[in-house]
């Protein structure tokens, strides 16, 4: 089963006072593109947060959020106070030179001078404990959604393969004629120059120049490839592998086999089909930029 690219989920949990609130989004991307974005005191979990969405992800943007909100007494930030008396000895120095006033609010929020308490290790075993688990729910919702919308993509794709086929099926009808037509509308043709100049032309010469078109145009080949492709895309569909850069390669080869189709029939009615073809492989090309 494919799965989209684009899902979301989330994960809460409050615990000795302190509420943790994480998210996910995730959007197309030709690769994985992880974006965390975790408070400053659990910023040293990042990695193990990444490994994480590596593990279960293979492409999109995937946007990670954790917002902690604590009102327990721990939270407060430490006071860096050799940080703060350097500011304020410089502060006293630019005094003497004018009228400054002191702002302390401004003065503590001045690099270095206010620092989140230091976590022991166990705190850091905890706080991972917490981030792990409620990663792990998040990114299961995040699939759910993903499978969801997978499944609305398959039917999609199906259905313009299905439709795609269709087309197909009128051109290979349509092949052995155009051979015969040609045929007539050259014996026609001949026949009347012939006829004008009263010379006479050998059937064989007339037959000679009939397998060379027939040649020329021959897309027997082009055919069985996009129909080939097309067999595979609809396997692809329905397998248990992460199959979005194979279905994109897939209906690129789709779309030659159609120009090489719609170049070499000489035909108006296979050129018809083959913009209904074109056609629907543009909208799988784009649908296909959704799939995982």
């Amino acid at each position: 089963m494919i799965l989209s690219m684009t899902g979301y989920g989330d994960a809460q949990r409050t615990t000795d006072g302190v509420s943790y609130a994480l998210e996910i989004r995730s959007l197309n991307n030709r690769y994985l593109k992880p974006s965390i974005k975790l408070p400053e005191h659990l910023q040293f979990l990042e990695s193990e947060v990444e490994k994480l969405l590596r593990a279960r992800l293979v492409r999109g943007t995937v946007n990670y959020t954790v917002r902690v909100r604590d009102t327990s007494a721990e939270a407060a930030y430490e006071i860096n106070v050799a940080a703060l008396q350097t500011y304020l000895d410089q502060l006293s120095a630019v005094k003497h030179t004018g009228n400054v006033s002191v702002d302390l609010a401004a003065v503590l929020a001045l690099p270095g001078v206010c620092q989140p308490p230091e976590l022991d290790e166990s705190a850091r075993e905890r706080q991972w404990g917490i981030v792990e688990a409620l990663t792990s729910e998040a990114i299961e919702k995040l699939l759910v959604m993903r499978g969801e919308e997978g499944r609305a993509l398959r039917t999609d794709l199906l259905g313009h393969t299905a439709a795609i086929r269709k087309e197909l099926a009128a051109v290979a009808e349509r092949v052995p004629l155009v051979v015969v037509e040609y045929h007539k509308r050259l014996t026609q043709r001949v026949n009347e120059l012939i006829g004008q100049a009263k010379l006479k032309l050998a059937e064989q010469d007339l037959a000679k120049e009939v397998a060379v078109f027939a040649e020329r145009c021959d897309i027997s080949e082009e055919i069985a490839r996009l129909t080939c492709h097309l067999e595979q895309f609809d396997q692809l569909c329905d397998s248990k592998q992460h199959a979005g850069r194979k279905l994109d390669f897939l209906s690129q080869e789709m779309l030659r086999e159609a120009n090489t189709i719609g170049s070499k029939s000489n035909d108006s009615t296979i050129a018809r089909h083959v913009v209904e073809i074109k056609g629907l492989i543009d909208r799988v090309k784009e649908q296909v930029q959704n799939v995982e």
